[in-house]
Formats: structure tokens, sequence, C-alpha cells
């Protein structure tokens, strides 16, 4: 009896952050930790999922509809994969830090998520086209949803 070979899990989608990128991370949140967001941009704080340790990243805080969002313009990267586990963290602006919990939106629906991402492409295209692979706010509902999968979005809600 032969055996088949075994196909390859696909690796979810993430774009390493590079040394320029990095750099501008680095500035970002050193602003956002001193009181300056730029458009909304803020300090995320999540709970490493192996080290248990706080992870911090910029994000761009996305608000649609009146709720708020964050989402991965690079995909599934590590603070994605933190936050599915801790279930929420911290936004901070200079002194003021906001705890929050997330909820993760159905990574396989992107009819649900097609909103949120092209109003999210409409404000910050600027910045995070080019990790959307030529999808753009101006790009036809279903290339968004095709891309969607990539792009984890977390509903937050802020504790009060």
């Amino acid at each position: 009896m032969s055996q088949s070979p075994s196909q390859p899990t696909p690796q979810p989608y993430y774009l390493q952050a590079g040394r320029t990128a990095n750099r501008f991370n680095n500035f970002v949140g050193w602003l956002a930790r001193h009181g300056v967001s730029l458009m909304g941009s803020a300090e995320l704080s999540v709970r490493g999922r192996k080290s248990g340790n706080m992870q911090r990243i910029p994000v761009n805080l996305h608000t649609h509809g009146g709720v708020q969002y964050l989402v991965s313009a690079r995909g599934h990267s590590q603070w994605v994969r933190n936050m599915r586990v801790a279930g929420g963290g911290e936004l901070r602006v200079g002194r003021k830090v906001r705890t929050f919990t997330a909820v993760e939106l159905d990574e396989a629906d992107g009819a649900a998520k097609l909103p949120i991402l092209r109003s999210y492409l409409e404000k910050w295209g600027w910045e995070v086209n080019q990790y959307f692979q030529g999808v753009t706010a101006k790009s036809t509902d279903e290339e968004v949803i095709a891309c969607a999968a990539d792009h984890p979005v977390f509903r937050i809600t802020v504790d009060k």
C-alpha cells in the first residue's frame, strides 16, 4: 500500500518588519509613550503567550461604526498570536492607559470584515497598502474579501 506524500500546511500570511520598519515602529511607540498619537496610533501591550511578559508594539486603533478595532496589516504577527491567547491588553498614549478585552472576528468571514478593512484602508492606506498585496480601499469587494483571512481583525471593548 503506497502512501501519498503529505501536503505541507500553508503558513498563515505574515510580513515581518525589516530594519527600517522596526525603527519607524520604535519611534511611533516612543511618541505614544510620551503622549503623541499620530492619527489615532497607540502603543499596544499584550501578554506574551510563551514568556508571560508584556510585549509592546505601536498600532493603528481604528473606529468603524462607533466600534473600535485593531487590524493586523502585516498578517498573523506575534501580537495577533498573543492577543488570541490573552484576550485583551492595554493601549497607551502618554500617561493614559486603557485596558481592553478583544474578540477576533471570524477569520474565514471576509464579508463581515469587508467594511472594516475598507474603512481601515481608506484611513491608513498611505501607511499599510504595501502589506495588503495590491489591495487598496478602491479595490473591489471581492478583492478585499479575498485578502481578509490574511489580516486578523479584533473588536475591542475598553474597560470602564
